[in-house]
């Protein structure tokens, strides 16, 4: 079958699915596979569940009206997911980055949202599945597209790029993240900036923080709109306070890192010329969820929870936002970063070194990669298990206490102690 012909059913039914556990009715399955998973063997129970037709590529399951057999399951939905994006013919706008990006397309949603009909990615389901599924779920009431874009390798961008053919673009940051796949610091610039080559290529513009030497440098060549001038940096204590044309905007977000982030939203919302005020109020009425910065007053306590992802480059910037709050009591709870390959030790040392130099700042290390650091201060822990079971709960009350580490840690599982 014809993508041509693929998207005139698509029409009929807009709705994909692609797990059976929540088919929509009047919906297409597409079977998808993965390492542990064959969406082929689920096509029947898809149909009988209320799925229209369920995609294939597997011909023994190739049974009845309402299958159609394709090459390539994933390929189809990609190609399908760039046909509906080329017939909508809407501005797009991807960004990528190593911190930040999720955060950022909430914020860049909220304030364009306030004048246009859009539709952003959903959660962070930024790779070669989520981009397709987010293009779908584009309709002809989409006024503006968002798309988040992940990676962990060289040309995964420039792929994206491919399908979801944006005309603006934004990078938050040339962080150490996924050091493992892109191989190094310079991989990760060349990995990211696929984006701005790309925009390059199609004369798209892309939105930059031109206090940031690197994004400067990557942007001269290309259509570029830096942050306004007008913007500033007023305090985080810990909420983020920004200036922007003489007016506060308070935001609910912690941490001076999370200045770009906002000022990338008031930058985009300035271009499609969202309003001063409506500017003002989506970013003072966006509350980060997912355990991305949040705060949270439980006892005594107040817990600053950061524990959806996490990586050299965001590890410093938040323990360094920690150091600056005026608390007397702090403490910091850190699990292992994933994906470091070869520099994992020397990462993972480098923040048990910096924990040392904080005085004011009490420090667990919980995982196999922190339990090998060198620390002068800080407790060390091979598992949250036998952290859990080792330290005395009296020492946290009365504290501000960051809790961060990567996914595979779930060290949000601390507040069932707090």
């Amino acid at each position: 079958m014809t993508i041509e012909s693929l998207y005139s059913i698509f029409k009929q039914y807009p709705h994909i699915s692609t797990d059976t556990r929540s088919i929509k009715k009047n919906s297409l399955f597409f079977a998808l596979k993965g390492e542990r998973f064959n969406g082929n063997k689920f096509a029947e129970s898809a149909l009988k569940k209320g799925a229209v037709f369920a995609i294939i590529d597997e011909k023994e399951y190739h049974n009845t009206d309402n299958t159609i057999l394709v090459t390539n399951v994933l390929e189809t939905l990609q190609a399908l997911a760039t046909y509906h994006r080329k017939q909508l013919n809407i501005p797009v706008i991807s960004l990528t980055g190593s911190n930040g990006k999720t955060t950022t397309k909430e914020l860049i949603n909220a304030v364009l949202s306030k004048k246009y009909n859009t539709t952003a990615t959903v959660g962070n389901l930024n790779n070669h599945i989520g981009v397709p599924l987010t293009l779908l779920s584009m309709t002809h009431n989409t006024e503006i597209g968002i798309i988040e874009m992940g990676a962990n390798h060289l040309k995964e961008i420039e792929f994206l790029c491919s399908l979801s053919l944006p005309n603006f673009g934004y990078i938050t940051n040339f962080g150490k993240a996924h050091l493992e796949g892109f191989g190094s610091a310079e991989g990760i610039i060349m990995g990211k900036s696929e984006l701005y080559d790309f925009l390059k290529n199609t004369d798209g513009l892309a939105f930059y923080n031109d206090q940031d030497t690197l994004q400067k440098e990557r942007t001269k060549n290309l259509n570029h709109k830096p942050f306004p001038s007008s913007l500033k940096y007023v305090s985080s204590n810990p909420y983020v306070v920004i200036a922007y044309e003489n007016t506060e905007i308070k935001s609910q977000l912690i941490g001076n890192y999370n200045y770009s982030n906002i000022a990338a939203a008031i930058t985009i919302g300035k271009h499609f010329e969202i309003s001063k005020s409506d500017i003002k109020t989506a970013i003072e009425n966006y509350i980060p969820s997912n355990n991305r910065s949040q705060i949270i007053l439980k006892g005594t306590n107040q817990i600053i929870l950061d524990a959806y992802n996490a990586n050299p480059s965001s590890m410093e910037v938040a323990l360094n936002n920690l150091n600056e709050l005026k608390e007397t009591h702090k403490i910091a709870v850190l699990g292992d970063m994933f994906e470091l390959g070869n520099s994992s030790e020397i990462e993972h040392q480098h923040i048990a070194s910096k924990m040392d130099e904080f005085k004011n700042i009490k420090t667990y290390l919980i995982g196999s990669h922190f339990s090998k650091v060198n620390t002068k201060k800080a407790s060390k822990f091979e598992s949250f298990s036998e952290f859990i079971k080792t330290i005395n709960f009296n020492d946290f009350k009365n504290s501000t206490i960051l809790i961060k580490g990567s996914r595979g840690m779930a060290l949000e599982r601390l507040l069932n102690f707090l």
